[in-house]
């Protein structure tokens, strides 16, 4: 298996920012400089009769004949401090990042701030800001530093995997290769190359090998100069390159030795990529936990946390695993409890229901006299007893040891692994579960011989495991059935431990901690992990469990890892955070897509979601878990006042425009007069329901063009309720079966099923012409692209300031200013194939493409020679929009063989959350699960409204798996309703619930969408079926009357 990258806009974001700080800068392709190549042995010549140093190497000393030959550096930024600030400040304005007022120097020009969420692929982001500085300004040399092993080996991995993606995009690889300071010629050849050239150091390397005056081997290896490598010394060798510095987590290498170690290698400027940075330089792009939820790039995390409880004078062990719902009988609770045997007292798991007495069902154990149950409660998750006494899902209750609650632990991990798994199977993705644990002895033991045996915790998991998988064997003969049957069925081939190896016995062996730290530097531990990351993924490979020392931690970011279990207390909160980060990456698929919003839409969460088996309580875990993502969160705003909002830029038709004061003073009042800010204009639940559900209140007209940018702006507000919304718990009750009830084999709706129950091809033919016509109409009215400009401003500060102002940098008064564009003494002397890229990124030919370049003004023409990137981008948008449009206006379609077996309905097997589930009387299932998460969303209204509706005989909610094919991508309607005869104008019914009818606010892919729907059932079919979408029941039947 291969993993496939695709450019994502938020990554492209990242890239920009760093490119644009040096805007202004001019492209220098292979700046030479004579290389220092040390002394070649000639016989009579004696070492102290040559000067050696980079003090004579670039003015062309006369023994360059002799002795030198040519390296290539980064060419020197040509821009004052003065345009750089600017220039950062200009980013930040426009990123709302907090304005620095100062340029920060530390480490060469500048050193920019990049901030990431773990798992949003930060590696990526800096690779491929690499390839763009080399492309727009020619540098070549860089320095990626990282703080260990584990991450290092990892950065390794990502540039081999990306070689090709980059090669499609850039034309050229980079070279990279990890410094080892007893293979010094790779330095030769990263200074002699003049293609992108990286050399990966950790930080270990900088306490050994980079001490100045150090005394170890290595350090003198790099500060003196070397017999075996030409007499120099290899740290000039590094300075000559002026290479750029990335340091990768710069909060974990702090510390003298390695800032100074750093400034040794004379590097041109830094930039720090991390999650948490600990000390602040310029910042120029930020994605934190929130924004990285919220865009939804990494998974929902599931917590199941487990309480000990004591019930009154008895030490009866009880511990309520779940309360299993079904659409046929009441609720019933699956209960481990003892069991007394002749021989033996075990603990087994039942499942009881209202009724049931736990003496008898024990075999009589006096601990468990008037335990009878007296009612079960799926809403709150618990169970009554006859004696007043109450357990909650997730509480253990009785005489408890460690070794108990590791059992229950491993126990859940196999339980949510297996409720999730099915699903997961039938789309493709293989589900891992990652056991972390803090001795080896414990999952694996060797006996006299040196043969492997179970540990404790090794022991457990095979039975536990097979207990599990017996329940979920049938005799059915799916895809599912049989992969459990074939590939799973062997209980030690399904688990695996990955530890460090000790080389004389080769047996496993706990980790060794790095001085100061918790993680290990065992480079063969993670050799192992990463060679089989590709391979865990394929579903060929039975292993689904993984067991790993929790020192190793920081090597596994395995995508597809799903179960997180800690056998061992996580101590401290980061420890928590970093183990949960260990599953944050979106999963992918058997193909190696990554199953994002572009992929799932919706169902991004429900499919990516990370269910973690804490060793503590929820609310402990959670509140701990809370606690430090609010302290590594960007500074964010508690308000949303008029001052806020005040000096913030937005995007109108992809162009950045400012917030004055008179617009931030309106934006305030229509929250205010919306109830969307309380008196302390804190955002209101209203305001956040409202978003859930689509129904949010519509801007003033003068504003309307600014919505998706005012709106972004307040919701990046921070509240701490905003923070509940990242976790839930796993203990909740949920609907697992669902199947068809009578309601399906009624004649009605039998009928609706036949007319609709087709599939369909499209076709599209449009004139060129009218495109054409078109697309130049639309760029000549909607094209911008900025240019470079510099502002020169001299000002005083204000007497008085408040920390908006100061935030905003407006706490001087502007005296005077001038504006100037920046005419480019030189520019770009990249060659762009203009034709081909809008011709590629529009799927239309070069003719097409040329006639459309022709057609446009010439002033509009001429904005390519502004900004080449940008004309790019913006056009080929501009022509898409045309297009959809279009396609639209000219689809046809026609029914094509086969159609959908009524398996579909059930097929999407997913534990769905109880509280999500609507009881149905009307529906052809017994539950009907609404999407939003909000108590009164649309479809939650608008199922209610119809299933009480007597003119409604029969309804479904429409799978996933029932689409539409349209140009711009399969599409799912909502509903399908069968009414009764005589009470409407049309009998069967297809509908698609959305929180607002106003066509401005869906999005044109949405739109286009719809409007295929509009034109299938309600033009072309020749069946009785009518389509529309819809805000209410009631917009339901008014919209059918006009139909």
């Amino acid at each position: 298996m291969k993993f496939n990258f695709k450019i994502q806009q938020y990554q492209t974001d990242a890239v920009d920012a760093v490119v644009k700080v040096f805007q202004g800068q001019g492209f220098y392709d292979k700046i030479s400089y004579i290389r220092d190549l040390g002394i070649r042995d000639s016989g009579k010549m004696k070492l102290k009769d040559i000067q050696t140093g980079l003090d004579d190497v670039d003015d062309g000393s006369e023994l360059y004949n002799l002795l030198y030959d040519t390296g290539y550096k980064n060419e020197v930024i040509a821009l004052s401090d003065e345009q750089l600030l600017i220039n950062i400040q200009k980013l930040q304005s426009r990123n709302n990042i907090k304005q620095s007022n100062a340029l920060v120097k530390d480490l060469g020009r500048c050193s920019l701030d990049i901030e990431m969420e773990t798992g949003t692929g930060k590696t990526y982001v800096y690779i491929k800001t690499m390839f763009e500085l080399n492309k727009r300004y020619g540098w070549s040399k860089f320095i990626v530093v990282v703080p260990s092993i584990a991450i290092r080996e990892g950065v390794k991995k990502s540039f081999e995997i990306t070689a090709d993606h980059f090669m499609e995009h850039y034309g050229k690889k980079a070279r990279f290769f990890v410094y080892n300071s007893s293979n010094l010629n790779q330095l030769d050849n990263f200074s002699s190359s003049s293609g992108i050239n990286v050399m990966i150091i950790n930080t270990q390397a900088f306490a050994s090998s980079l001490k100045e005056d150090g005394r170890s081997k290595e350090a003198r290896i790099i500060y003196s100069k070397r017999d075996e490598f030409g007499s120099r010394r290899p740290i000039d060798v590094i300075k000559a390159n002026r290479p750029i510095i990335i340091l990768d987590e710069p909060q974990k290498m702090g510390g003298a030795v390695t800032q100074k170690a750093l400034k040794n290698f004379n590097p041109l400027f830094t930039l720090n990529y991390s999650a948490t940075h600990a000390v602040q330089h310029n910042t120029v792009y930020v994605l934190d936990a929130l924004d990285a939820f919220n865009k939804r790039l990494v998974k929902k995390i599931e917590v199941k946390g487990f309480e000990v409880k004591n019930f009154r004078g008895t030490d009866s062990y009880m511990f309520l695993e779940q309360i299993v719902l079904s659409s046929k009988k009441p609720p019933v609770a699956r209960i481990e409890l003892e069991i007394g045997y002749k021989k033996s007292i075990n603990r087994e798991t039942r499942v009881l229901s209202v009724g049931d007495d736990l003496y008898y069902v024990s075999r009589e154990m006096e601990q468990y006299k008037g335990y009878t149950i007296s009612d079960i409660d799926p809403f709150r998750g618990a169970v009554t007893f006859t004696n007043g006494e109450v357990i909650q899902t997730g509480e253990v209750s009785g005489d408890v040891s460690e070794s108990d609650m590791r059992r229950i632990q491993i126990r859940e991990t196999i339980l949510s692994h297996f409720e999730k798994e099915e699903r997961l199977f039938n789309m493709g993705i293989k589900s891992l579960s990652l056991f972390f644990i803090d001795e080896v002895a414990k999952y694996r033991q060797y006996d006299d011989d040196g043969n492997e045996v179970l540990g404790e915790y090794g022991q457990m998991f095979e039975q536990e495991y097979l207990n599990v998988l017996n329940e979920y064997i049938t005799v059915f003969d799916t895809p599912y059935q049989k992969y459990l049957k074939d590939t799973c069925s062997d209980v030690s081939a399904v688990h695996k431990g990955y530890f460090s190896i000790d080389k004389k016995t080769g047996h496993s062996i706990d980790s060794k901690l790095k001085r100061g730290s918790e993680f290990s530097d065992d480079i063969s531990a993670y050799d192992l992990i990463l060679k089989n990351k590709e391979r865990l993924l394929s579903f060929e490979e039975p292993t689904r469990f993984i067991f790993s020392h929790s020192a190793l931690r920081e090597g596994w970011d395995n995508p597809n890892v799903f179960q997180i279990c800690t056998l061992k207390h996580s101590d401290s909160q980061t420890a928590k955070r970093q183990e949960v980060g260990r599953g944050l990456r979106l999963c992918v698929n058997q193909h190696g897509n990554r199953m994002d919003v572009e992929s799932c839409g919706d169902s991004v969460h429900d499919i990516n979601m990370l269910t973690v088996i804490a060793s503590e309580s929820y609310k402990g875990f959670v509140a701990d878990l809370q606690s430090d993502i609010k302290t590594v969160l960007y500074d964010r705003p508690t308000t949303a006042t008029s001052e806020y909002f005040t000096g913030k830029y937005v995007k109108v038709d992809e162009t950045p425009t400012l917030i004055d004061k008179n617009t931030a003073d309106i934006i305030e009042f229509y929250l205010i007069s919306n109830g969307y800010v309380d008196m302390q204009r804190k955002v209101t639940d209203k305001y956040r329901t409202d978003v859930k559900l689509g129904t949010v209140a519509p801007l003033p007209e003068e504003i309307k063009p600014m919505t998706a940018g005012i709106h972004a702006l307040i919701q990046s507000v921070y509240d701490d309720s905003v923070l509940k919304d990242m976790f839930t718990d796993g203990h909740e009750t949920k609907v697992k079966d669902n199947p068809l009830n009578e309601n399906f084999a009624k004649d009605e709706f039998q009928a609706l099923w036949k007319q609709i129950n087709h599939k369909y091809a499209y076709t599209v033919e449009f004139d060129s012409n009218e495109l054409i016509r078109k697309s130049i109409d639309h760029i000549n009215e909607k094209l911008f692209v900025s240019e470079l400009q510099y502002t020169t401003t001299i000002g005083r500060q204000k007497a008085e300031m408040d920390e908006h102002e100061v935030g905003r940098g407006t706490s001087f008064t502007g005296e005077k200013t001038r504006t100037q564009t920046l005419k480019h003494a030189q520019t770009s002397q990249i060659k762009y194939d203009l034709i081909g890229k809008i011709a590629e990124g529009t799927d239309l030919t070069r003719k097409t493409a040329v006639a459309i370049l022709k057609g446009l003004r010439v002033d509009k023409l001429y904005m390519f020679k502004n900004n080449p990137e940008e004309f790019i981008s913006k056009v080929t948008k501009l022509i898409k929009e045309q297009k959809a449009t279009m396609i639209v206006e000219h689809i046809t379609y026609n029914q094509i063989e086969g159609e959908y077996d009524s398996s579909i309905f059930t097929a999407e097997k997913s534990s769905q959350s109880f509280d999500k589930a609507f009881r149905a009387e009307r529906a052809i299932q017994d539950y009907v699960f609404t999407d939003g998460s909000a108590e009164e969303s649309v479809e939650r209204r608008f199922v209610e409204d119809l299933d009480s509706a007597d003119e409604v005989c029969v309804y479904a909610k429409l799978p996933k798996g029932f689409h539409i094919p349209t140009p711009v991508g399969n599409y799912s309607p909502d509903w399908a309703i069968a009414f009764k005869e005589g009470t409407v104008q049309h009998i069967f019914f297809v509908a698609e619930t959305k929180g607002t009818m106003d066509s401005l606010n869906l999005r044109p892919i949405e739109q286009a969408k719809i409007s295929c729907a509009k034109k299938l059932f309600n033009e072309m079919s020749t069946s009785n079926v009518k389509y529309h979408d819809v805000d209410s029941y009631e917009n339901l039947l008014n919209v059918m009357k006009s139909l």
